[in-house]
């Protein structure tokens, strides 16, 4: 039996991605950038309704650059949702800023309650950006969370590194936040093999892009001679990569089918059994990519998380925790929390992500099914 991904790069059948790449070849604008770039850029930001956006070489990059354009300095702070990967935390110490890590509500997201007792807890030292995470492409309280900032007047960064393509009354994530951030890693809906995209949202947004890609092609000053006055940085996409984009950009409707036809057949198979609940989806009127389906196990449950992992892969079949909060991590473990009932660490502790790749088969499907399943036989 073939071995089944989690998430895996998935090209398009019809070869976008060749004939991008082709052109690439074929005008020698294999680096450092090219039409290819230009027209990822242009695309992504008309295909999502941004102002403007930046290619950049992966989402991390990102967040670091729209950290950067709020001027993040050494001291600050910046609220981050604590139930993410790393990525969306580690930025903020580049800067030698102080992360303050907010829980997560039944969203699986940022609790506009605990972002709310964050401002409070902090009103005499308010945070320079807020940073919420739309995860595994489900949507956060978006609206509510843009309020509160908007009450502070506190740039939002939008981490919908893992939600391309859900929307929230027909507004695609991303575009909500000031600053929203975007990834193309090997495992997302769409990939170039890696890279990212910085979308812009704000009154100024080509302003502060043309700073960001200063900043992302090491600050080199318009002189004959290599000029610095800042620290720069080469975070740039290359025209090889932004080609990969391209023709993946064209599948990505396609691929969001998939993924929530992935979710709707575990549904259908898993949500009978005693204990076991899918993560939610399409709330506040929103479109789930459903990036990746996962599933929690409840308190009672006889079969634990890391049973299903095992089986799975003893089968060849790839699967995962959820991701583990930043506040329970002991790089961060100095850093201040703001609890919401300790959802975040509960959906840890009592989740597995299911094998999601857009190429599985209903028989793959039906093979990773009759695994879980018969786990709840034997118990």
């Amino acid at each position: 039996m073939s071995h089944i991904f989690l998430a895996s790069p998935h090209m398009s059948d019809e070869g976008y991605e060749k004939e991008y790449i082709q052109e690439a070849f074929d005008t020698n604008w294999i680096a450092p950038l090219g039409k290819n770039v230009n027209e990822f850029e242009n695309e992504m930001k008309s295909k999502l309704g941004a102002k403007t956006s930046v290619a950049l070489s992966c989402g991390t990059a990102a967040i670091h650059m729209a950290l950067k354009s709020v001027g993040i300095k050494q001291g600050d702070l910046v609220f981050c949702q604590s139930l993410t990967f790393s990525a969306s935390a580690n930025p903020i110490t580049y800067e030698k800023a102080i992360p303050v890590f907010i829980d997560s509500d039944e969203s699986w997201n940022m609790s506009p309650k605990a972002l709310r007792e964050a401002f409070e807890k902090y009103k005499n030292n308010l945070p320079k950006a807020v940073i919420v995470v739309h995860l595994y492409g489900l949507t956060a309280k978006i609206e509510e969370i843009k309020s509160i900032c908007n009450e502070y007047d506190i740039p939002l960064i939008e981490d919908a590194a893992e939600s391309l393509g859900t929307t929230v009354n027909g507004k695609y994530t991303g575009t909500f936040g000031d600053y929203g951030i975007i990834s193309f890693n090997g495992n997302k809906i769409i990939t170039s093999s890696g890279g990212g995209m910085l979308l812009f949202n704000t009154d100024d947004a080509k302003e502060k892009a043309s700073k960001v890609l200063f900043w992302s092609t090491q600050a080199r000053e318009n002189a004959r001679h290599y000029e610095h006055k800042e620290i720069g940085y080469n975070y740039r996409m290359s025209n090889v990569v932004a080609g990969i984009g391209r023709g993946q950009l064209k599948v990505l409707d396609q691929r969001v089918s998939k993924k929530r036809y992935i979710y709707e057949y575990y549904q259908r198979e898993l949500s009978e059994l005693k204990g076991l609940t899918l993560m939610p989806r399409d709330l506040y009127n929103s479109y789930s990519n459903c990036w990746l389906t996962t599933i929690q196990l409840d308190d009672n449950c006889k079969v634990k998380p890391l049973d299903i992992m095992i089986a799975l892969e003893e089968n060849d079949i790839e699967s995962r925790p959820v991701w583990k909060p930043m506040h329970m991590q002991p790089v961060f473990s100095e850093c201040d929390y703001i609890d919401d009932n300790q959802t975040s660490q509960r959906l840890f502790e009592h989740g597995v992500c299911l094998p999601s790749d857009t190429k599985m088969t209903d028989e793959d499907l039906e093979r990773i099914c009759s695994i879980i399943k018969g786990l709840w036989n034997h118990v």
